[in-house]
């Protein structure tokens, strides 16, 4: 089963088409900022190292307290880190890494989900595929990716929670639609949701409680019209809360 996921998910990055945004290229004269990041990219590029000694130290689920993980990007990685709270007194763990993409979370999704023995996940991911982080894509590939995800978890004894990609605004600063179009998002949104229906996993709609009526992310819920600020995590609590009771219950 393993292998296979690792081929589909070779073959869904080979098959990636120049649509989503320009090719990255090296730069001639990197900053030193730069470098870093291109060998931290070559040597570890889905940061498996980010987490291997908080899952090695972490330990079984205790009995009675289900165990769920948080899979995701910067969204993610901040939530009660840097902003907001990150559910006191839950086995819930935050397994979030900034900027991320959909490619990289399915690598590393078998050490940082499968192996810590959840009841359920909570996958959020997708927003930097359509801003081209780490290359090119398209819609179709991460939805494959995300299907990927959701299989291994299942095949693993684990619920899904598949969680709408957030909306973006330009209210403060400006580029996150024009590196996100909105349109993109709701169409990655429709098959998320039709998706989770149709494999009876739950969808998680953080989108509908997040945007506004000119289809941008609220401006008081937001500091640069990308991530959450604790506004905007308030509302996103007690939706993952609902989504994860709902799962835990046997989903749909």
């Amino acid at each position: 089963m393993f292998r296979s996921h690792v081929f589909l998910a070779a073959g869904l990055l080979a098959a990636t088409a120049a649509t989503a945004a320009p090719q990255i290229a090296v730069p001639e004269r990197p900053t030193a900022e730069q470098r870093a990041d291109i060998e931290r990219r070559l040597n570890d590029w889905p940061a498996l190292g980010r987490y291997a000694k908080d899952n090695a130290a972490l330990g079984a689920p205790k009995p009675g307290q289900p165990r769920v993980v948080f899979m995701g990007d910067s969204i993610t990685d901040a939530w009660g880190r840097e902003i907001g709270t990150f559910f006191p007194g839950h086995d819930y763990v935050n397994r979030g890494i900034s900027g991320q993409t959909t490619p990289q979370m399915l690598l590393r999704f078998r050490p940082d989900v499968v192996a810590l023995k959840p009841a359920a996940v909570v996958i959020l991911a997708g927003t930097n595929d359509i801003a081209g982080n780490t290359g090119p894509t398209t819609l179709e590939a991460i939805e494959g990716n995300l299907a990927s995800m959701a299989e291994l978890a299942k095949a693993n004894g684990i619920r899904v929670v598949l969680a709408s990609v957030m909306p973006v605004s330009d209210y403060v600063g400006s580029g996150q639609t024009k590196q996100r179009p909105p349109e993109k998002i709701l169409a990655l949104n429709a098959w998320i949701k039709a998706y989770a229906a149709r494999e009876h996993l739950v969808y998680l709609d953080y989108y509908t409680a997040m945007v506004d009526t000119r289809g941008a992310l609220k401006k008081e819920l937001s500091y640069d019209g990308l991530h959450p600020n604790a506004a905007g995590y308030a509302v996103m609590a007690p939706l993952a809360e609902k989504a994860i009771a709902e799962a835990l219950r046997g989903g749909r």
